[in-house]
């Protein structure tokens, strides 16, 4: 199965961690790399409508509204949801006070 996570932190928050295990956190994602899980930090996001096709308009911000800030996002692969759970809670957002969400990822065909 394929999971799409989000990660949201403040900063304030991260860097209120103990280095060690803020150190760990980052390690433990190195280590998810290096296993193929694809993911990045969150840049800025923009909006898109195309309302009955009729024509696009774009948006700079967010849509998603959270008490946190977005921090990054990865897709990972995991046997079940407990097993993606495990895969992210020694990540940096979820150590450092922030929170990690879960989504499985259905495949959309049409």
């Amino acid at each position: 199965m394929k999971f799409v996570t989000i990660g949201y932190g403040e900063r304030a928050d991260y860097d209120r961690t103990a280095s060690a295990v803020r150190d760990e956190a980052h390690a433990h994602d190195d280590r998810l790399r290096a296993a193929g899980v694809e993911m990045g930090i969150a840049g800025a996001p923009i909006q898109v409508r195309n309302p009955d096709k009729a024509g696009t308009t774009v948006e700079d911000g967010p849509f998603l509204r959270s008490d946190l800030p977005i921090a990054g996002f990865a897709i990972i692969e995991a046997e079940s949801v407990d097993e993606a759970v495990r895969m992210v809670a020694g990540t940096p957002c979820a150590v450092a006070h922030g929170v990690v969400e879960v989504w499985p990822l259905q495949s959309a065909q049409g």
